[in-house]
């Protein structure tokens, strides 16, 4: 699985709360923190792009 954020994220930090093994909050937009997303983390990835208000979270 892949996964990165696009420009339009606004930082609400939802992605956050959901998933903090995988994303984190930078200076203008949330990140993911590494590359290599594990298989337990998956489904909260997931849930994270679907629950982002503005659809900034794209799983490759």
């Amino acid at each position: 699985m892949k996964v990165r954020v696009e420009d339009n994220c606004t930082l609400c930090g939802m992605c956050v709360d959901i998933c903090p093994e995988v994303f984190s909050l930078g200076d203008i937009q949330a990140e993911v923190t590494g590359s290599n997303i594990s298989p337990e983390s998956e489904e909260l990835v997931q849930e994270a792009a679907e629950e982002c208000p503005v659809e900034a979270i794209v799983i490759d």
